[in-house]
């Protein structure tokens, strides 16, 4: 795959910046110095890619319980309470990214928070608004997998 639909600008800028962000003020502003270009280009060409679907989120990623702490959690849902939880969990600021699976524990997220009784106090919430069965799942061992992946080969 070469980056169907995208241009040579965005190739590039999703390829080369996958990794490394510069952590600074204006992490754009060096991105669009070594691209060639500028920061509000930068900044537009991210936020359509992101509207059209090709990004979903630039951003630093830590290493679990790095910064803070974390954990997998999954609920039982029945499927047509499915759309209203999975609002209720993602109204979370703590919460990640949820996803639905095929198993009665369906709702699978991460939530990661400042310190151990702020992610108690956002589990026994979810806990209480939903009234369902949680499963508390923390991080017994890391596995680092680098989700990166080059849009075009020289």
């Amino acid at each position: 795959m070469q980056g169907v639909g995208l241009n040579e600008f965005d190739r590039r800028l999703l390829d080369e910046f996958q990794e490394g962000m510069a952590v600074e003020a204006r992490p754009y502003a060096s991105i669009a110095a070594a691209l060639g270009s500028t920061e509000d280009r930068v900044i537009e060409r991210l936020r359509v890619l992101r509207d059209k679907g090709s990004v979903s989120r630039v951003g630093p990623v830590f290493r679990p319980n790095g910064v803070g702490v974390s954990t997998l959690v999954a609920l039982a849902v029945p499927h047509e309470r499915l759309l209203e939880i999975a609002e209720l969990v993602n109204a979370y600021a703590e919460v990640n990214h949820n996803y639905e699976r095929e198993h009665r524990y369906n709702l699978w997220f991460v939530v990661t928070a400042p310190d151990r009784a702020r992610l108690n106090t956002v589990l026994d919430e979810i806990v209480a608004r939903t009234g369902l069965e949680m499963l508390n799942l923390p991080l017994l061992e890391d596995f680092f997998i680098d989700l990166g992946f080059r849009l075009q080969w020289t």
